[in-house]
């Protein structure tokens, strides 16, 4: 029994280190060429996946908005309020008075130029009067009347004649261009006459002779020394007769009537 012991490892392969065959460069060969191979790295499965980041709700993005939005007003706000601090403290008190009162002043003062220049006499070009016969122009009558006449009569203003003006005559004038005119020392109106309506202004006796071609009438003092004319445009109502008839009734005594015979 003992010798087939032997026998079998007498028999037995031989080990690569006791193989005398077999030297120490081709175990190291061996060695060399499993290490060679190259490194695959192995697919993550699908469960080692990152999951994707969650986003964050709507409420949360209309949160952060609003705050950042009221932030930024907030901000605005305060830089407008210091600003508008510095700029009114650049500004001196009385300059800042000084530009509200300006426009206040400019104002008042056209308001005033305005009620002036409504307030003055309108300067109309001098006016021609033609003449007529007048024999006592230069008599006491005329010469007493014409400086006693009032400068104005109601709205109209006296008006400058071109010269030489007819004798003992004066005018006035409206700023529409409307004229009346006064004659002193005429001749007795052929109109006149013992059957003519009279009219008493003020203690003075008026004869009214209306203009057929025209929109005035003329009316005589016939009861004077000598006789004037007063012509007066349309609705110039009453007041040029009555202002005349005082400046007569003052300065001129009354006389008797002498109308003309009445016609044939």
């Amino acid at each position: 029994m003992a010798a087939d012991s032997s026998d079998k490892d007498s028999t037995a392969t031989p080990s690569p280190a006791d193989d005398p065959a077999v030297g120490p460069n081709e175990s190291a060969n061996e060695m060399a060429d499993s290490s060679s191979e190259p490194f695959v790295p192995s697919e993550p499965s699908a469960t080692s996946v990152p999951s994707a980041p969650s986003k964050p709700s709507a409420t949360s993005e209309t949160s952060v908005r609003s705050a950042t939005s009221a932030t930024e007003a907030d901000d605005t706000e305060a830089s407008e309020a210091d600003t508008g601090q510095t700029d009114t403290a650049a500004y001196p008190p009385a300059l800042i008075a000084t530009a509200v009162a300006l426009p206040v002043v400019l104002v008042v003062a056209v308001l005033i130029a305005a009620v002036m220049a409504r307030n003055m006499p309108t300067e109309h070009e001098p006016l021609v009067l033609g003449p007529v016969p007048a024999p006592a122009a230069d008599g006491p009558a005329c010469t007493s009347l014409l400086p006693a006449l009032p400068a104005a009569l109601d709205d109209y203003t006296k008006a400058q004649l071109v010269e030489p003006a007819p004798p003992a005559t004066r005018a006035w004038q409206r700023e529409d261009g409307a004229t009346i005119v006064l004659r002193c020392g005429l001749d007795r109106p052929l109109e006149f006459n013992r059957a003519s309506p009279l009219q008493l202004v003020n203690n003075v006796q008026w004869f009214e002779v209306r203009d057929p071609a025209g929109s005035a009438s003329t009316w005589f003092v016939v009861d004077r020394e000598t006789y004037i004319a007063l012509t007066v445009p349309d609705g110039s109502g009453p007041t040029p007769l009555q202002e005349v008839s005082d400046a007569i009734t003052a300065n001129l005594p009354e006389r008797a009537l002498d109308p003309g015979p009445l016609p044939n």
